[in-house]
C-alpha cells in the first residue's frame, strides 16, 4: 500500500509518501535516515516523551550501522528495553521542499525490560510509559501515515499472538 500525505514544519510543506514493506531487502537500497519502532511488551505500546512530546522510540542511523542495529541501540538508550524480535512494516520518503528525499524506517518490535529506565543518555526522553495501543491518538496524532503504522503493527503483534 502506499499513502500520499503532506505536512507542514517550520512553515514549509514536506510531502511525504508511506510504502508498506515486510522484509528488509526492499529497502536495502535506500538511503535511510531513521529507524523507529513500533515497540510492545507484555501487548502494551512502548511510548516515549521526547522533548515534550510523545511518540515512538528511535532516532539517526548512525554512520556504519544498520536499520536494525540502529533501532537495537536507541531503544536500548531512550526505554532501557532490549529489542527481541523486529519486522520491518514499512518505510516513509520525506520530500523536502527542495526537492530532496530521506527515507525513513519504521519496525514492529517485541522488547523486554533490561531494567528500570533512568534516563536518555541524550537527554531528550524524560519518561516512558506502556499504554493500551488502541489508546495511541490520545499521545499522538500522524495522521493516515500514522493510522497506516499502527494498524501494520497491531496486524504483526496478532499474529505474534497465536504463535
Amino acid at each position: 500500500m502506499i499513502i500520499n500525505d503532506s505536512m507542514v514544519w517550520e512553515g514549509k510543506e514536506y510531502k511525504l509518501v508511506w510504502h508498506d514493506t515486510d522484509n528488509f531487502d526492499e529497502i536495502k537500497d535506500k538511503d535511510l535516515q531513521q529507524s523507529y519502532g513500533v515497540c510492545f511488551y507484555n501487548q502494551k505500546l512502548l511510548i516515549v516523551n521526547n522533548n515534550g512530546k510523545w511518540g515512538l522510540t528511535g532516532g539517526h542511523i548512525e554512520k556504519g550501522e544498520t536499520s536494525e542495529v540502529a533501532l537495537e541501540r536507541e531503544v536500548i538508550e531512550e526505554s532501557n528495553m532490549r529489542v527481541l524480535k523486529q519486522s520491518p512494516i514499512g518505510y516513509q520518503e520525506v520530500v523536502k521542499p527542495d526537492g530532496t528525499s530521506d527515507f525513513q524506517l519504521r519496525s514492529f518490535c517485541l522488547v523486554e525490560p533490561i531494567g528500570e529506565f533512568v534516563s536518555d543518555p541524550a537527554g531528550s526522553v524524560t519518561e516512558i510509559k506502556l499504554i493500551n495501543p488502541k489508546d495511541y491518538k490520545s499521545y499522538f496524532n500522524w495522521g493516515k501515515i500514522g493510522d497506516r503504522i499502527m494498524e501494520r503493527a497491531m496486524e504483526l503483534l496478532n499474529k505474534e499472538e497465536v504463535k
